[in-house]
């Protein structure tokens, strides 16, 4: 699970029960190393852990921004 928890790592969002933030999982893994590496580099994340960041990333891009100028 993802919390969001501004007196935490200033909102960052974080894997419950971890200090690891999801950002960090997924910029270990967009560096091309495996799943297996993270898991075994950070013994308290699991594999659910691993997948709930995939998801999150997901849906974060899945959001339409649009940026209007206002004057």
């Amino acid at each position: 699970m993802i919390t969001i928890d501004p007196y935490i790592e200033n909102g960052r969002p974080m894997i419950e029960g971890t200090h690891t933030s999801a950002q960090a999982v997924l910029d270990f893994l967009g560096s091309g190393d495996a799943a297996e590496d993270l898991l075994e580099a950070s013994p308290p994340l699991r594999r659910e852990d691993v997948l709930t960041c995939s998801q999150y990333a997901s849906r974060l891009a899945g959001h339409h921004v649009a940026i209007e100028k206002v004057s």
